[in-house]
């Protein structure tokens, strides 16, 4: 019989070492959290919509949503040490710390001058987030008319999705936060329940772009108070800050999720007739009982800055929709080149 030369099996290659991360990672990080803080401090700038628009939101929801988790199998799981690592271990540790850190640098840098413009000039800062408001409204309305088209949302042309029922939840979620935020300012003084109750809602906007956190603490006057709270280091304040936000990421982001996820276009009018209605705590013009007023002789200046803040939140919105569609893109490019082979 022949000899054949003998067959050497391929040695089986060495693992892939982790590829190390960069070190303009770790300060491209902390400037996005910086940005995505500093939004944070404005009402009508989404937090949610600048962590999308540098590329870092579905890492952050994702990452928050397995710390959530990991405390709850840490509380009520069997097998509570093994499951907590696990959801641990899935947590984008080196995109969470150095955003997180630079979010928490960029709020109480800027909030002691936000608090200052607003308490030396509230109709010049209120007619600024008037305009950052009003431009902000669209996103809620776009992610319905942009639905997908295998979701229930997308039966029929982009104006039959929203049905009178939709309109009818924009129309009262408008109307009850009108008349949420009629109240004189002393109806709405920051009592610890009010703080913690505030906090929980607040953080929840970070789960969707478009709904500012500063806006909701304006409009239930908690906005100032919060940002001087920052700026004078007040820890009691702060710590039922922390409190409220603690409960809101554990209760308040997985209930909103759940009805995005089940019931999309009612909870979106919802959002949108909350923002409109939450314009009253943003008009100008008012007197000391809270009772709205015709615009004064300063009425050019608080205009021009309600124009500005409408500016730079169109370009922010539309800056979030090239990425999107940029995401869409190469997501299609990648089914495409996955059918092919």
């Amino acid at each position: 019989m022949p000899s054949h030369p003998p067959s050497h099996a391929a040695a089986p290659e060495p693992p892939a070492r982790p590829t190390p991360q960069r070190p303009t990672s770790l300060v491209g990080n902390l400037l996005r959290g910086a940005l995505i803080g500093t939004a944070e401090t404005v009402p009508g700038v989404s937090g949610g919509t600048v962590a999308l628009v540098v590329g870092i939101y579905s890492e952050l929801i994702g990452s928050a949503s397995e710390l959530i988790s990991a405390l709850r199998v840490l509380v009520t799981g069997p097998q509570r040490g093994a499951r907590a690592r696990a959801h641990l271990a899935a947590v984008s540790w080196r995109v969470l710390l150095p955003v997180g850190l630079g979010m928490a640098a960029a709020v109480v840098l800027v909030a002691g001058p936000m608090a200052h413009a607003v308490e030396h000039h509230p109709e010049q800062m209120r007619g600024l987030f008037l305009g950052m408001v009003l431009a902000s409204v669209v996103v809620p309305v776009r992610m319905v008319l942009q639905a997908p088209e295998r979701s229930p949302l997308a039966a029929g042309s982009p104006a039959r999705r929203l049905q009178w029922r939709h309109l009818l939840a924009g129309a009262a979620a408008a109307v009850v936060t009108w008349l949420l935020v009629s109240m004189s300012p002393a109806q709405a003084q920051p009592n610890p329940p009010v703080i913690v109750l505030a906090a929980a809602v607040a953080v929840s906007a970070l789960v969707l772009p478009g709904l500012s956190g500063s806006f909701l603490l304006l409009t239930v006057g908690l906005y100032q108070p919060t940002l001087r709270a920052v700026a004078d280091r007040d820890l009691g304040y702060l710590a039922l800050f922390v409190v409220g936000a603690a409960l809101g990421l554990a209760l308040v982001v997985k209930v909103l999720q759940w009805l995005l996820t089940h019931h999309q276009t009612m909870t979106l009018s919802a959002l949108a007739g909350l923002m409109v209605g939450g314009t009253r705590a943003l008009w100008p013009w008012r007197d000391e009982a809270n009772h709205l007023l015709s615009p004064g002789n300063n009425a050019g200046p608080v205009l021009l800055l309600g124009v500005a803040g409408f500016v730079v939140v169109t370009l922010v919105v539309m800056a979030d929709g090239l990425v999107a569609r940029r995401a869409a893109r190469e997501q299609a490019a990648r089914l495409a080149a996955a059918e092919h082979f």
